[in-house]
């Protein structure tokens, strides 16, 4: 269970301003999940772009429950040693939800299963085979976790059109995330998906900014990337969701974002996306479009 963190919390500056929803979008968006019975990243992890996102129609299914069997220390979602019992329907669910919504690009991720045999992998699969047969015009992206060997295997033979995994902060600074993951773990998932995805697989990952990382490190971490395979970098601001989690220990200005991705594009990222509010399946769709037009010149 997590604990309050005492570390006197910044104020947020000006430019951190979360977004509410607007329209009528978002209201479909919130009744399809509930009838369906699905979760969202958006809520679980009390995303700052939720509203922009759900006024825009899109959404981050989660899949595999609401309860994670890790306990990173920036992270919102509830967390126990067994999840929640998996439902054998949640595909199905998953891929009427998408085609009600009529989405041309959808997100999957999930919390962490380490109760599981396979710690979901083989239902992730099923996810993305039962979405594509259901919807062949839809574009699947899937956020992992430090999947390998026959658990990638799962994923891959589903063919989504991007798979992402994040390493989340620089070397020095993993300790943030649960004792089972590490840096290096996470290059191992990005590179042999990279490696054993084809062509026309693209990996992505994401770091947190604000957490004590220095230009030299961040510079560090995209060589390394790079070297794995990795198309898309997404870089944002990291938000303390609540009390319980680690505080922010810098906000970075808008500016800087553009450095730190110049230096990731120099380093052999083809596509960056970097802003505050940057996250792994924010934009999403354009990012994606951006490394495919890329890749076809």
């Amino acid at each position: 269970m997590k604990t309050t963190n005492q570390t006197e919390i910044l104020p947020k500056p000006e430019w951190i301003k979360v977004r509410l929803p607007s329209g009528d979008e978002w209201k479909e968006v919130e009744e399809t999940i509930a009838k369906h019975g699905l979760h969202t990243v958006c809520e679980s992890a009390r995303c700052p772009n939720k509203g922009e996102c759900w006024g825009c129609g899109t959404a981050t299914f989660m899949i595999l429950g609401d309860i994670c069997t890790r306990g990173c220390r920036f992270c919102a979602v509830n967390t126990a040693l067994h999840g929640v019992q998996v439902d054998q329907e949640e595909p199905n669910e998953l891929a009427r939800a998408i085609e009600e919504l009529k989405l041309s690009y959808a997100v999957i991720t999930s919390v962490d299963r380490d109760d599981l045999e396979d710690r979901g992998a083989g239902h992730f699969g099923r996810c993305i085979t039962t979405i594509k047969a259901r919807n062949p015009g839809t574009k699947v992206e899937v956020l992992i976790p430090d999947y390998f060997g026959k658990e990638l295997d799962h994923v891959l033979e589903a063919q989504p059109d991007v798979l992402a995994h994040n390493v989340e902060t620089v070397r020095r600074l993993q300790r943030i995330r649960d004792a089972r993951a590490s840096f290096d773990k996470s290059l191992q998932t990005l590179q042999e998906a990279a490696e054993r995805g084809g062509r026309k697989l693209v990996t992505k990952t994401s770091i947190m900014l604000g957490l004590g990382e220095t230009r030299e490190e961040l510079k560090a971490a995209y060589d390394e990337l790079a070297a794995a395979g990795v198309s898309i970098l997404v870089l944002g601001q990291y938000l303390q969701p609540t009390k319980a989690e680690i505080p922010v220990v810098e906000y970075v200005r808008p500016e800087l974002f553009q450095v730190y991705a110049d230096d990731a594009r120099a380093a052999g990222i083809s596509t960056v996306v970097a802003s505050p509010f940057a996250r792994t399946s924010y934009h999403a769709l354009s990012a994606w479009q951006t490394r495919d037009n890329a890749r076809n010149i």
